[in-house]
């Protein structure tokens, strides 16, 4: 038996991982990360990575958290009769226990992961229009307190990524080894559950 695992892009180097440190028979799909900007939009390709998958494989999960769609994805999978990786958005899924703790002791967090990190460019500085229209940083920034880096992985090169991006949001750094938290524990679960169907 085959699984599908349709996957948020931001999520998807940590699940290939998971995959081979479980020796899975598995395959992921991913779903870009970009559409976290647009969050109206997931529902829409997640469902049509759900019918593709469908045609070749026994099973599918969803890993994606519920980001921004207010609802919208979970009633998607409900009519599917899929299952999803439980969890708002990836942050809280690394962080785990320690996600509301930081929302409650600094609510004025910008979160940072592996991924972010390394799509930082692209997927903030230049969709943001920062990089042609650097006077926006004040209105996208100003009211955030900290950067926290939420690290998959004990990587210098992104740790130095982090201070740099840190830097340029004008915003102190606090880096927290989480590895890949409640988004192992949980897939695992999923996993296991499908397993004894």
């Amino acid at each position: 038996m085959i699984t599908a695992l349709v996957t948020c892009g931001a999520l998807a180097r940590e699940v290939l991982a998971l995959k081979q440190k479980y020796d899975w028979k598995a395959d992921v799909l991913g779903v870009p990360a970009l559409l976290h900007n647009h969050p109206k939009k997931i529902p829409s390709a997640v469902l049509l990575r759900i019918r593709q998958a469908r045609r070749n494989y026994d099973r599918t999960i969803v890993i994606y958290g519920d980001c921004g769609t207010s609802g919208d994805l979970d009633k998607v999978l409900e009519s599917e009769g899929v299952e999803r990786v439980s969890g708002p958005h990836c942050y809280e899924m690394y962080a785990d226990q320690e996600f509301n703790k930081i929302m409650i002791d600094e609510p004025g967090t910008f979160f940072l992961t592996d991924c972010m990190l390394r799509s930082l460019d692209h997927l903030v500085i230049q969709n943001l229009g920062l990089d042609r229209l650097p006077e926006l940083h004040d209105i996208y920034f100003s009211n955030y307190t900290s950067v926290v880096y939420l690290a998959q992985s004990n990587d210098d090169e992104l740790t130095s990524r982090a201070k740099w991006a840190a830097d340029f949001l004008r915003l102190p750094l606090k880096v927290r080894s989480v590895g890949y938290g409640a988004l192992e524990s949980r897939l695992v679960n999923l996993m296991h559950t499908e397993d004894n169907i």
